[in-house]
């Protein structure tokens, strides 16, 4: 048999005629040159899928619906076998060369096929995808069912932020002290020193969850204890229980927004989370049972709370009810009835009654818990009334949201009697428990 007039020797049958060391027989184009980007890019489909040969065995499927593939012909213990590279342009031509050619050296030097070597090498990925960090803290956050979304939210969001782009993708196992301590140090670096703590204490839960499911030995945050810098702790700041009455008659003569004044008065009395407060809705207060029943979605511990309402409570909302009361938001922005008050908007209040640095919304409630201490009552119960959820799981569930009641109510009439008695000057006092 001849080819362009020559003997077809053993070697030609091989495909030595043809420049290759495999028997892939080139079907277009100059059987000796190898091809080009612009030839890859320009090559289009026809009624039948044909191959652009470059060399090695490497060639270029085009399909007639345009579709461009990368593949590799070798022969492996006298079989032949066709290795995919990928899907151009996905995979450029150096690309796919550079496959080919790590692909036979391996075959020459250690007799691997490279079609069950890109196997092995999809299945190790696939493992270590399974256990990698971002797959384990996805799920480490998913059990987690006593979060609210916002909660949960907020812990994913910060992980997203400032650790799966540098650790998501990398086995759990494998993960060491100094390489946690580089990405927690690239969060101090911006001098988000709380945050850089939050978010160590959240990858500490997660190398503990991985332990606790058998996908990791060692917790590598655990070592990084007293690492971090800190700042000194700034507590909410609180008004002592001597300028209460300068504090009650500085919001009584609050010259703003009406529902600004009646929102401070209302979390005096009730000393709620600042939050708590201004997400509330008119269908939680229950005027006739004298309670306001705040939902676990919108509490910090996902707990129901309840707060029993004073009589000076119930006299704040009676005054709110005209104002806010044809929407469903007791205490909503200005600019929208949908929206809830800015959480600054009771902050600058207190700002511009000269309490700058002096008193915060949420210090109302370091206020009211030193006061009921002083006066006896029955820490739990007030430590309830707070809504701090215990950490005894088995006792938290016992007590339930209910747990005190009767507690509670008498401290809560206590301290609206107390609040109104401090303009005269007159205390009313509890004798203290012996």
């Amino acid at each position: 048999m001849e080819v362009f007039g020559c003997p077809l020797t053993s070697n030609h049958k091989r495909g030595y005629f043809w420049g290759y060391l495999d028997n892939s027989y080139p079907q277009k184009g100059t059987p000796t040159m190898k091809l080009t980007a612009v030839k890859v890019r320009n090559a289009k489909p026809e009624s039948k899928p044909y191959k652009l040969f470059d060399g090695k065995g490497l060639f270029l499927l085009v399909k007639p619906n345009g579709g461009r593939y990368w593949r590799m012909k070798y022969r492996y213990h006298g079989k032949e076998k066709t290795l995919a590279l990928g899907v151009y342009p996905d995979v450029s031509l150096e690309q796919a060369r550079a496959a080919t050619t790590s692909a036979k050296q391996r075959l020459a030097a250690e007799n691997v096929d490279p079609m069950a070597a890109k196997k092995s090498g999809k299945l190790a990925a696939k493992e270590k995808a399974q256990t990698s960090f971002e797959r384990i803290a996805r799920e480490w956050a998913e059990t987690n069912d006593m979060w609210t979304d916002d909660h949960y939210n907020r812990v994913i969001q910060s992980l997203e932020k400032d650790v799966f782009a540098r650790l998501g993708d990398q086995p759990i196992s494998e993960i060491d002290t100094p390489t946690l301590l580089a990405v927690i140090r690239r969060i101090e670096s911006r001098d988000a020193l709380e945050t850089a703590s939050r978010v160590l204490q959240r990858c500490g839960a997660v190398f503990r969850y991985a332990i606790q499911t058998g996908r990791a030995t060692a917790n590598p945050a655990t070592e990084l204890k007293g690492v971090l810098k800190t700042r000194k702790v700034q507590h909410m700041a609180s008004v002592p229980r001597a300028e209460l009455p300068a504090l009650i008659e500085a919001i009584d003569g609050y010259d703003g927004n009406p529902v600004t004044r009646l929102g401070l008065k209302l979390l005096l009395y009730t000393f709620v989370r600042p939050g708590e407060l201004r997400g509330a809705r008119w269908d939680e207060f229950d005027m006739d049972a004298k309670e306001w029943r705040i939902p676990a979605e919108r509490m910090k511990m996902g707990e129901p709370h309840i707060v029993p309402l004073s009589r000076q409570a119930l006299a704040v909302l009676d005054e709110l009810r005209p104002i806010t009361g044809v929407a469903e938001l007791a205490f909503h922005g200005e600019r929208s009835r949908l929206k809830p008050m800015s959480e600054n908007t009771l902050l600058y209040a207190l700002y511009r009654l000269g309490y700058k640095g002096r008193a915060t919304p949420h210090g109302f409630r370091a206020t009211a818990s030193s006061i009921l201490n002083e006066q006896g009552y029955n820490p739990d119960a007030i430590e309830r009334q707070l809504s701090h959820t215990e950490r005894n799981t088995v006792r938290s569930a016992y007590n339930h949201h209910a747990r005190y009641m009767k507690e509670r109510r008498e401290i809560m009439r206590w301290w609206g009697d107390y609040l109104d008695s401090l303009n005269s000057n007159v205390v009313p006092l509890r004798k203290k428990r012996q």
